[in-house]
This record gives structure tokens, sequence and C-alpha cells, in this order.
């Protein structure tokens, strides 16, 4: 009788086990992503990243976007166009008729915007800021 029970209740505990596995990590993930999210937002700069409202400050939305969305920004800036790329354009004001001028000098400025892992999005916003000025300025 004993090895009956073991033996249905073997399976049962490994049963439970295995289904309350996934949900740990799955929990695990979210609170890790949301952590570094908040560290991010909370950052020791100074800054205040929302308004009363809890919206992004509308000096700050460049920013956030870039940091929310930096890698797929990166793979838009390699190809040179893409949903990410140009929301960030229109963030940035670029113009709808420059639009397409924004995404070549983008993708052309790729390898000092954002060629190495190091590179982080403050710095690359900054050094993509500076050229388009630079190049509106020259026109």
């Amino acid at each position: 009788m004993r090895t009956l029970t073991r033996a249905l209740l073997l399976p049962i505990a490994l049963g439970t086990l295995t289904i309350s596995l996934p949900a740990c990590t799955l929990k695990a993930t979210l609170d890790t992503t949301s952590d570094g999210i908040t560290n991010f937002l909370s950052s020791t700069s100074g800054k205040t990243w929302f308004t009363e409202d809890g919206l992004v400050r509308e000096d700050l939305k460049v920013d956030a976007f870039a940091w929310m969305n930096a890698e797929n920004l990166k793979q838009d800036m390699a190809r040179g166009g893409g949903e990410y790329l140009s929301s960030l354009g229109s963030l940035m004001n670029v113009p709808p008729d420059r639009q397409t001028e924004f995404l070549a000098f983008v993708q052309e400025r790729y390898p000092i915007l954002a060629g190495t892992d190091q590179t982080n999005p403050t710095a690359m916003l900054a050094a993509l800021k500076q050229g388009w000025a630079a190049r509106s300025a020259a026109q």
C-alpha cells in the first residue's frame, strides 16, 4: 500500500513542480526587466522623467524612446529604415519631406552612432543630434 501511495504521489509532486517552475521563471524575467527600466528612469542624474500626470516629459521623450528601443533602433539604423528609426525621426521633429534623407544619413553614420556594444543610447542620440543639426545648418 505504501509503495502504491508513493508511486502516485511522486508524479503528482513532479507535475506540480513542473507547472510552477515556468511561472517563477517568467515572473523573474519580468521583475528583472521592470527593475532595469525602473533603475533607468530613476537614475542618479537628478532628472524627473515624468510629469505629475505620470507621462514622460516632452523634453525627454526622445531619450526614453531610444533607451526603451535601443536594439530595434540599431537594427533599423543598419538597414537604413524601419518603423523604430522613422518614429525616432518623428520624435526628433524631422520634417516628413526630409525623412528619407534622415534615414540615409543615419545609415551612413551607423558605425559612429551604434557601432559598438559599449555605445549607449545617450551617446548615440548626442552624436545623432549633433550630426543632423550640422547637416541641417549646412543646407
